[in-house]
């Protein structure tokens, strides 16, 4: 359950509802955790070793299976590349557009991978191979598409990647017969950053520039003078990204690379980025290279076996005809099913078209086809010769994606047409291209080595026996002889023994990892690489989470101008009394009372700084404490002297102790002080 991704806690759940209950597993829930705990320990730091082991036997044993791997100075994992038979098969089928994006998260070593991905005959996505790699630099991605030339010997028509600057220049050294075209999407994305949200979001900037973008209806001089009457009319000439945009127009605009053969079979990398997530729903970011690897077979397999399926509702089942003109029922004889969808849909819109008229030209009659589904106002041509059914249409349909468009269905129905032009019934969306049952890859057991001639006697076996199913399977009594002829030599071949090569001697820790002990030195997991997704381990925080915790943060407030931002200590205004006067030169106070003393006098900020001000509670004024109060020393002269000279009256010639006088006058006192502070 490991290889689809299960951890040991909902292995053990699933296995207690297949046996019946808790009891029938044979195990508890923590000996599921234990079990995969100690196979990651036993894993180790041997994880890339045996990832590269398990990939050179497959190279080893299974014809015409590449793998290459790359170490820095430390022999550490720096990349790996690795494809199949089947890969190779489907890329020089379908590989004549190829779109390749590196993702992350998919190991535990923030390796990123890389699949190569294009479109099947069925508009479905097929895998050609996979890489890690542990860094994105130029040199990185050379030797990644070096051993993908050294693999496939073919560069493919079309390469569609993001604008990201190590890919573009690794695509320019090694591919150089390749178009190389830029992911609309990705640029497109980029337009309210680049121009301004509000001027995307108040105006009708982004829906006329939109217009012209993503439209392949226009010609190239017509979007030239389109993107300059916008640029005119929102006032955008000095916009430095437009400009550069615009300057790499061919390299990722429809209406000027759609002349280009399959140009219009992949415009964004949306392919990779789907391919991306159906690999990540089996991988994650904990994973050893052994375990990405067994995930990544499971995925493969669940890819190839929708398209075996795909083949057989193509080839067994018939579709629904919606006319009851010749060439749909021969398209549904050729075509995949969801090729003739496609070519249905346009057969379908010929109602929609009227021909406004027609001249001879040469050995071509000329038609003007008035569509009344597009946004120009301008007929399309379309171009004729009967001697040898050479068609062209201004469109350029059957260039961008390999497909007749609905102006070249209109000319051959008025021609009277009933068999459909082989010249344009590309291989690619054949639904008989892919043999039966050549897209099961089965390389569990062990296959021989063999030569160039051998493995060339084995693929003429291979499409030989799917030739004769073909041609037999309306034939039961034919079938059922070859049937018996075929397993005659089965037979035969059960009683040849074939004796596999012996194992090397390894002990127990070098048959979990894959190790032998006189190997050379084994290599290690990649460590120290950061790659350009694997981020921060603080997650970057929104402004909305920031609004929202600044505003629940209690704010500081400065106690002398009572503005919020900064305290006291470093307000930018004078210190302030309550009454609004400034505050006392302290510096000035510290030279006069030091004057003389020998001590050198200091700025006021360096001595005491914009300390809060001292307040008296007596007076509750600033510049003095209770006790130095001017007020309340006059006060107290004046109370104390009332009450000396009523004590003195009243005790006259009594012989009254001083100290119990000096008592009870100091009682008096503090009784008046406390009246005095209470006012």
């Amino acid at each position: 359950m490991s290889r689809m991704n299960v951890g040991p806690v909902r292995a053990f759940n699933m296995m207690r509802e297949i046996y019946g209950g808790f009891e029938e597993v044979g195990a508890s829930r923590e000996d599921f955790k234990n079990y995969r705990k100690k196979y990651n320990t036993v894993i180790g730091e041997y994880d890339a070793e045996m990832a590269v082991n398990h990939l050179m036997r497959k190279k080893e044993y299974l014809p015409n299976f590449s793998c290459e791997y790359t170490t820095d100075d430390q022999n550490c994992l720096r990349g790996l590349f690795w494809a199949d038979e089947l890969g190779k098969k489907n890329y020089h089928i379908f590989g004549d557009v190829m779109s390749f994006d590196a993702t992350y998260r998919s190991n535990k070593y923030s390796m990123v991978f890389v699949p190569f991905t294009g479109i099947d005959n069925h508009c479905c996505n097929v895998t050609f191979c996979g890489a890690l790699l542990a860094s994105e630099t130029t040199e990185s991605y050379v030797w990644l598409l070096r051993c993908f030339l050294k693999a496939f010997f073919k560069q493919p028509q079309v390469v569609v990647t993001d604008q990201d600057p190590a890919m573009t220049k690794a695509i320019d050294l090694v591919l150089k017969k390749s178009r190389h075209r830029f992911c609309m999407w990705h640029i497109m994305n980029k337009l309210s950053i680049k121009v301004g949200v509000r001027l995307c979001n108040s105006t009708d900037f982004k829906k006329d520039i939109c217009n012209i973008v993503w439209t392949d209806a226009i010609s190239s001089e017509e979007f030239d003078k389109k993107w300059q009457a916008i640029i005119d009319q929102y006032n955008l000439k000095d916009n430095k990204w437009l400009h550069d945009m615009f300057g790499i127009r061919k390299s990722w605009i429809p209406a000027h690379n759609k002349d280009e053969l399959f140009s219009g079979l992949m415009r964004t990398t949306s392919r990779s980025e789907s391919e991306n997530h159906f690999f990540g729903q089996l991988c994650n970011s904990r994973s050893t290279l052994v375990e990405f690897l067994s995930h990544y077979e499971s995925a493969l397999e669940s890819q190839r076996h929708t398209h075996r399926k795909n083949d057989h509702d193509s080839r067994f089942t018939n579709p629904e005809l919606k006319t009851i003109w010749w060439l749909e029922a021969e398209a549904a004889k050729i075509y995949t099913r969801t090729t003739f969808l496609d070519a249905q849909h346009e057969i379908d819109y010929m109602r929609k078209l009227m021909c406004q008229t027609y001249h001879p030209e040469g050995d071509f009659v000329k038609y003007y086809i008035k569509d009344w589904t597009q946004m120009t106002t301008k007929p399309f041509e379309v171009m004729y010769r009967e001697s040898d059914m050479t068609i062209y249409c201004e469109c350029q349909r059957f260039e961008s994606f390999g497909l007749l468009c609905r102006h070249i269905f209109y000319v051959l129905r008025q021609m009277d047409i009933r068999e459909f032009p082989k010249k344009y019934v590309l291989r690619r969306w054949r639904r008989d291209v892919v043999p039966n049952g050549s897209n099961r890859n089965d390389d569990s057991s062990v296959v021989p080595v063999f030569d160039d001639g051998g493995r060339a006697l084995m693929r003429d076996i291979m499409y030989a026996n799917e030739y004769i199913l073909n041609k037999l399977s309306v034939n039961m009594q034919e079938l059922s002889l070859y049937k018996e002829h075929v397993e005659s030599y089965m037979q035969k071949a059960d009683n040849i023994e074939f004796v596999p090569p012996p194992p090397g001697k390894r002990d127990r820790f070098g048959e979990l990892t894959g190790t032998s002990q006189n190997d050379r030195l084994p290599v290690r997991v990649p460590l120290g690489y950061k790659t350009k997704g694997s981020g921060s381990h603080k997650r970057i925080k929104s402004k909305i989470e920031e609004a929202i915790v600044k505003a629940g943060r209690k704010q500081k407030q400065c106690q002398n101008c009572f503005e919020y931002g900064h305290y006291a200590t470093t307000c930018p205004e004078p210190q302030q009394n309550i009454n609004g006067a400034e505050s006392v030169n302290v510096a000035n106070v510290v030279d006069k009372s030091q004057k003389g003393k020998g001590v050198e006098s200091t700025p006021q900020s360096s001595v005491i700084g914009p300390s809060k001000q001292k307040q008296c509670q007596n007076c509750f004024r600033y510049g003095h404490y209770a006790t130095t109060c001017p007020q309340r020393k006059q006060n107290d002269d004046d109370d104390y002297g009332n009450v000396a000279n009523v004590m003195d009256k009243s005790k006259k010639g009594k012989g009254v102790d001083c100290t119990q006088q000096s008592s009870v006058v100091g009682s008096s006192t503090r009784q008046l002080r406390s009246r005095n502070n209470k006012q």
